[in-house]
């Protein structure tokens, strides 16, 4: 009985061994979104465990850097910010306070994302801050594009090849899963907007050129004048007069933005106002990369077809 208990204990110490380095084994993803999170878990698979920085829920613009980010950082074996100035306001510090030199711009445990897309909103001419948050580098938020995320996904693959060769094969099966389902998924949401292309539309910020151009639709109009500058008056007066010259259908706007303006434009026009996540929020319900279009694309079309 002694040598059977013996044999029992010793079993489960192994196997107890073996599952805490497999854990420990696993590479460390940091994103800066929750988008970049879940392409990296879907390249990954059980080989990764990932976290993002920022709330699905919050501005990307806009993220309060907290002391805990930075012990992420410094743990982090690979880090995937969106680039094209996306960050610009609070990552740079955070990665140089965490000492860690692998997630360092051009080192191989950092992916920018947005290299490899293809950025709109390039401006022509030099920009200075009277024109608001422009970004000199292109429109960051092209992960509404879902053709954009298997640029991502591509990239990540290549960097895990780079970080864990032996898993590679792996990755890159997970990857082209991830792109067939894909494929499947963006034949279903342009179905559904098939009927409405062309409509014309508002949004509250210049978050959604990559997705109307996408799904065709046609944006006539913000309710922010220029990025990062509330609306005035005179600029409501102004949408008033557009959105009934076009017939806009419905603006757009962000969780995280205030409704005080779309709901008087809504008051003076009688255009919905329709709240989309731009981004994957588990808080929200928003899980994965396929739920945040599901969602978002049966909202969109719900409210388009009303009269």
């Amino acid at each position: 009985m002694k040598q059977i208990w013996t044999a029992s204990m010793m079993t489960l110490l192994l196997t107890a061994l073996f599952s805490f380095r497999a854990e420990a084994a696993k590479l460390k993803i940091v994103t800066t979104t929750p988008d970049f999170a879940s392409v990296a878990r879907e390249i990954g698979g059980d080989r990764v465990e990932v976290s993002s920085l920022a709330k699905g829920t919050q501005d990307p613009h806009f993220v309060d850097a907290k002391p805990s980010f930075i012990r992420q950082l410094n743990q982090a074996d690979l880090l995937i910010d969106g680039g094209a100035d996306l960050e610009i306001g609070w990552l740079p510090p955070l990665v140089e306070n965490s000492r860690n030199h692998k997630i360092q711009t051009g080192n191989p445990g950092r992916i920018v994302a947005s290299t490899g897309v293809n950025l709109t909103g390039i401006p022509d001419r030099p920009i200075d801050r009277s024109q608001g948050d422009v970004h000199p580098l292109g429109n960051p938020h092209y992960m509404l594009d879902p053709e954009n995320g298997k640029i991502v996904g591509e990239q990540i693959a290549a960097a895990l090849c780079r970080l864990d060769g032996r898993s590679c094969e792996q990755y890159r099966k997970n990857e082209t899963a991830f792109n067939q389902h894909l494929n499947q998924k963006i034949a279903e949401w342009t179905q559904k907007l098939t009927p409405y292309r062309g409509a014309k539309i508002l949004t509250y910020h210049d978050s959604w050129p990559y997705f109307a151009e996408r799904f065709g639709l046609n944006i006539v109009g913000h309710v922010e004048p220029k990025p990062g500058i509330p609306p005035s008056p005179g600029h409501l007066a102004t949408l008033v007069d557009l959105i009934m010259r076009e017939k806009a259908k419905v603006v757009i706007m962000e969780p995280y933005f205030s409704d005080q303006a779309p709901k008087f434009l809504a008051e003076k026009t009688g255009i919905r106002v329709l709240v989309l996540n731009p981004s994957v929020a588990p808080e929200a319900g928003i899980n994965s990369y396929f739920d945040l279009f599901d969602q978002d694309i049966a909202q969109l079309a719900e409210t388009l077809a009303k009269k």
